[in-house]
């Protein structure tokens, strides 16, 4: 048996089907920023305000994957938590974030392959209650079992 896991972390044989986690983030100008030097995407919809007032947007908006990323960090942290590793993602960007949004971003527990450790969760992200994100997460989830 393991037993370093950290606390929080939920192993493959703990895990079960419409388990879910959530957290919720204000996206501000500072993380737009920040994921735009990271990432090296400067496309002005998400930096330069008088560029983005003349988009189909009508201002900034944050990049999808900056909010994409709060899902990272739901499974990475909490469902199932450290030690996960991401095998598969995908996205459907539904509504744009703004700076100052709060975004929800929630993973569910949609199916579980005990034998191949893998766990297919439902992936989205929601600002005042309206869709903005969704999608299919597959994880390979940590196990207190040695392979």
């Amino acid at each position: 048996m393991l037993d370093n896991f950290p606390r929080g972390t939920i192993c493959i044989e703990d895990i079960e089907i419409g388990m879910t986690r959530h957290l919720r983030k204000e996206v501000t100008d500072r993380d737009i920023e920040l994921f735009a030097e990271v990432s090296t995407d400067r496309n002005p919809v998400h930096l330069d305000d008088a560029y983005a007032q003349d988009t189909i947007f009508e201002g900034r908006i944050a990049h999808g994957m900056l909010t994409a990323g709060l899902v990272s960090a739901v499974i990475g942290e909490q469902l199932p938590g450290h030690g996960t590793v991401y095998l598969g993602q995908t996205l459907k960007f539904l509504a744009p974030v703004r700076p100052g949004d709060v975004v929800l971003a929630e993973v569910e527990v949609t199916a579980i392959d005990h034998t191949k450790r893998r766990v297919t969760m439902d992936t989205r992200c929601l600002v005042n209650g309206k869709k903005v994100l969704a999608g299919e997460a597959i994880v390979l989830a940590p196990s207190r079992k040695f392979d």
